[in-house]
């Protein structure tokens, strides 16, 4: 049999590493799953359903090979507020709007949009839900009694700081003794799953030295079933699909940006390319599904995903294989997890968030002290304080209004003159002084995108220059890559200045985009195609041949090299700036509007 697409050169061997590579990632997500699900305010066995269901589903529909989907730390924040605040069967409804939203993106390919997400903002939000997961099992790693959850970070602050009296002497050594195996097993056994071993040897401590002094899942969540997850639809209204819009989304960009950065990983680990189209559809397909059996939104999981990769994965079966894994260890043995002591789940999440706090890279950017330090900051800052989804709408908000101050600062808007001591006559800036400044001939190089954040600038600088009414207006355009319809309008309030006197305006080196521009608003028109030149030169001598004649006589400033004959001229001055500026160019035609289609590949 030939295996074609994602399964070309498949076989026996490439069968067996996925078994290996399914095996030891399965065994990685169960005790995630369990911790991700409590710290998300749902019994812990919805956790393990969707890393099954939405595991296997990513895996088979998704954009990438490699790819490990579940339950993730990213969502925790999320999740939780929406059960405090709507519950969990809105929850539900929630995960599939969010698929729905999520399979809509891929089909209108906007998957590389998500792409485009600013990197201080995905590092400020990221390392902000590392703070609220880790601060969040700071109650459960010390035993304290009493505790009332809250959605804001502060309030739970105040509510370890009323009831740190109440410390757990026995629940604080249960979680020592499995954090200090989660930190050793690695040196000793890197590729032993750390936290699984972690969990199981400080709930046998537990039951062994202190058993019924410390707080387990089963004597908070009840007995963890071993029966298959239930199909169950829930109640769908109108009204709760409006009032869970905004949550819903919230899930879908969340679970959009995860999940391809973690293809993006792969992608770098493997050398392979994913799809990020397809891959937002498979995750909005197992967003779509898995709550019909009670589980949890899910998103494409880095950690696992590295794991999976690590341990010699080949294909997308890997990541079935240890959705099955994971169905046969709640099958098998769910049961048994009742014991496991929440102060063993809390240095699970702990090392999850410190896993995945980003704090190299938050260090690196606030080095910089750039307005990305600003912008990592702020989303940090009210990721932790507020809401994700008011860190991520302002971080991107100000992320686009600084990016447009920066690119609008790139344009620059030169007068300039040729010198005559250069080679090739080169236009430069600082041949411009008082009293060599042609009063007939106005020569602007620009430089930078012409957009909405700096057409005013341009506008500006030109609109003071041609004051005292110059003849001729000539841009040069060949280091304008860009131009909006802000760009456009100030340009042609530009133009219409110059109409007023008479005037003329020319344009010379226009790049396709601001061209193609002109086009489709007719500007290019009213400026007149033989008023565009290919080369400054060229520009210049259609400029010289049309000035008049009468007030270049007795001119000092001798902006040009012609202009000492045309101070001295007579009327045949045309002739004469024809035979001496020959050489200026290879050719003094301007472009026709055939040529200018030509240069537009029309």
């Amino acid at each position: 049999m030939k295996w074609m697409g994602r399964y070309a050169g498949y076989n026996g061997s490439s069968f067996r590493k996925d078994m290996l590579s399914g095996l030891i990632v399965g065994i990685i997500a169960i005790p995630l799953g369990m911790a991700f699900a409590i710290a998300s305010g749902v019994k812990p066995e919805y956790g393990l359903y969707t890393t099954v269901i939405a595991g296997i589903l990513i895996s088979l529909l998704g954009g990438s090979k490699f790819q490990i989907g579940g339950p993730t730390g990213a969502f925790i924040p999320i999740l939780f507020a929406i059960v405090m605040q709507y519950g969990y069967e809105n929850l539900l409804i929630a995960g599939i709007m969010a698929g729905v939203m999520l399979v809509l993106m891929g089909l209108f390919k906007l998957g590389a949009l998500i792409k485009f997400i600013p990197r201080p903002v995905t590092i400020g939000f990221t390392a902000g839900i590392a703070v609220i997961i880790f601060s969040g099992q700071i109650a459960n790693f010390l035993g304290l009694h009493g505790i009332e959850k809250h959605e804001d970070f502060w309030s739970n602050m105040k509510e370890i700081g009323t009831h740190i009296s109440t410390v757990n002497i026995y629940s604080l050594l249960t979680a020592g003794s499995c954090l200090a195996v989660i930190l050793l097993v690695p040196r000793f056994a890197p590729k032993v799953p750390a936290s699984l071993v972690g969990l199981i040897l400080s709930t046998v401590v537990a039951a062994l030295f202190f058993e019924g002094q410390v707080t387990t899942i089963g004597s908070s969540f009840g007995a963890i079933s071993s029966s298959l997850p239930q199909f169950h639809v829930p109640e769908i209204t109108w009204e709760r699909i409006v009032n869970l819009l905004q949550p819903a989304f919230v899930i879908a960009m969340l679970g959009g940006i995860e999940s391809l950065l973690s293809a993006v990983v792969a992608d770098g680990m493997t050398g392979s390319r994913h799809n990020s189209n397809r891959e937002l559809i498979g995750q909005g397909i197992a967003n779509m599904v898995t709550p019909l059996f009670g589980g949890i939104p899910a998103t494409g999981a880095i950690a696992r995903t590295a794991t999976n990769i690590k341990s010699g994965a080949v294909s997308p079966l890997s990541g079935v294989i240890h959705g099955v894994v994971v169905l046969l260890v709640i099958v098998l043995f769910a049961p048994y997890a009742s014991h496991i002591p929440l102060a063993s789940m809390a240095p699970v999440l702990m090392m999850v968030a410190w896993n995945m706090s980003e704090r190299r890279s938050f260090m690196h950017v606030m080095k910089t002290k750039t307005s990305d330090s600003l912008v990592l900051l702020i989303t940090f800052l009210l990721t932790v304080f507020t809401s994700l989804t008011t860190a991520v709408e302002v971080g991107l908000i100000m992320a686009v209004l600084l990016f447009v101050k920066r690119m609008s600062e790139m344009l620059k808007v030169a007068k300039v003159l040729p010198d005559p001591n250069h080679k090739h006559e080169k236009v430069m800036d600082y041949m411009v002084r008082e009293g060599h400044d042609c009063p007939q001939i106005n020569l602007y190089t620009i430089e930078g995108p012409l957009f909405f954040g700096a057409a005013d600038r341009f506008e500006k600088s030109v609109m003071d220059a041609i004051q005292r009414r110059p003849g001729i207006l000539l841009l040069r355009m060949g280091k304008v890559p860009f131009m909006d319809t802000t760009g456009e309008s100030n340009l042609a309030h530009v133009v219409k200045h110059m109409e007023r006197f008479r005037g003329t305006v020319l344009l010379s080196g226009i790049q396709a985009q601001p061209l193609e521009m002109l086009k489709k608003t007719g500007l290019i028109e009213r400026i007149s195609p033989d008023h565009m030149f290919e080369h400054t030169g060229e520009a210049i001598n259609y400029a010289l041949t049309h000035l008049d004649d009468q007030k270049c006589k007795g001119c000092k400033h001798f902006a040009f090299r012609e202009c000492a004959a045309l101070a001295s001229a007579g009327t045949d001055s045309e002739h004469m700036i024809k035979l001496k500026s020959g050489k200026r160019v290879e050719a003094n035609s301007p472009i026709n509007p055939l040529k200018i289609d030509e240069t537009m590949g029309h």
